[in-house]
């Protein structure tokens, strides 16, 4: 029997990093992922609501203004993420704002040209329009820097040492902006620093049906319990006689985000879910991918795709035949 292939190999998840349980390829089961996904959810909400909420007063821009760019960075988060793990590096990273551009943001909300505007949503529009702008011609130099491999030259003068004290420094700078939230409503973030930290580090231990739940899912539940200890207080009336800025901090009605929504991703959804073949589409692709391939080869298409493939005889090599985007790993060989 031939040996197999380095690349055929297969290793579990705790052989390859002591403690890791998934790796790329490992399919969880669907509570799990499910849960797992909606607490990266969660995360990425909190930039995607963090950075409106500071950069879009300075901007001009009313709660309605703000609540339309959380709702576009979070339209923009999912597709990133999806196009990441189809066809990027699939880990489970969810691709959203960063407060790397919030210095550069905040310097072209304090251009001169842009301050002389007076009306507010006037210079709302004119900022968010210079903000495009500069992100546009940013991210286009990133791409010439990937595509042109001078990226990965540089990149070779960068050790862990150097870039561990510049991802700090990065973090450390929102300490003036984190800490001091949680200073405006006492009540709400020490007991909830306090929850997070006892279930991800002191309680980790516990398992329910061999499942590590507090660790694994420690944000999650803490989250949910203050939640609710905090709409609590609010329905009790515990904050009816205190001053505006705390109710404004620490009651759960205040934020406005919900009420200033325009929904506008309804009409979206009804259009594409009212739409037979579109729905059906999605059911296909749906099982396609989760099915296993074994026993799925035939429905999938492996062999409409097999007489595609045979090129023996032609000069030209397998790389030549090579679908772009990494798309080739969703037609493997029968």
């Amino acid at each position: 029997m031939e040996a197999p292939k380095p690349e055929e190999i297969s290793h579990p998840a705790m052989d390859q990093l002591q403690g890791l349980e998934y790796c790329i390829d490992s399919n969880p089961s669907w509570p799990e992922a499910i849960a797992l996904g909606f607490q990266h959810y969660i995360l990425a909400l909190g930039t995607a609501v963090m950075i409106p909420t500071f950069l879009v007063p300075f901007m001009g821009g009313d709660d309605g203004d703000k609540v339309r760019v959380v709702q576009t960075l979070l339209f923009i988060q999912g597709i990133n993420t999806l196009l990441q793990t189809l066809f990027g590096t699939r880990l489970p990273t969810v691709i959203g704002g960063s407060y790397a551009f919030m210095v550069p943001i905040i310097s072209i909300i304090h251009d001169s040209r842009l301050m002389k505007v007076e009306d507010n949503h006037a210079r709302f529009l004119d900022t968010m329009r210079a903000v495009q702008g500069a992100l546009i011609v940013a991210s286009s130099i990133q791409i010439i820097l990937g595509f042109s491999q001078i990226w990965a030259i540089c990149s070779r003068f960068f050790s862990p040492l150097g870039m561990v004290p510049v991802i700090s420094l990065v973090g450390f700078g929102l300490f003036d902006r984190g800490f001091p939230l949680v200073g405006k409503c006492v009540e709400i973030g020490i007991p909830m620093l306090i929850l997070f930290v006892a279930f991800s580090q002191y309680l980790k231990n516990f398992h329910a049906r061999q499942l590590p739940v507090l660790e694994r899912f420690a944000f999650l539940i803490s989250i949910t319990v203050i939640w609710a200890y905090a709409h609590l207080l609010t329905a009790s009336g515990a904050y009816k006689h205190r001053p505006d800025i705390t109710q404004v901090n620490c009651r759960t009605d205040r934020a406005n985000l919900i009420s200033s929504a325009p929904w506008l991703f309804n009409d979206f959804l009804n259009t594409i879910f009212s739409s037979s073949p579109t729905v059906a589409l999605i059911v296909a692709v749906f099982l396609d991918n989760t099915l296993e391939y074994k026993d799925s080869a035939r429905d999938r298409g492996m062999p409409w795709w097999v007489k595609f493939r045979q090129f023996k005889g032609d000069s030209r090599n397998e790389e030549f035949y090579t679908l772009p985007f990494n798309l080739n790993r969703f037609f493997p060989p029968s």
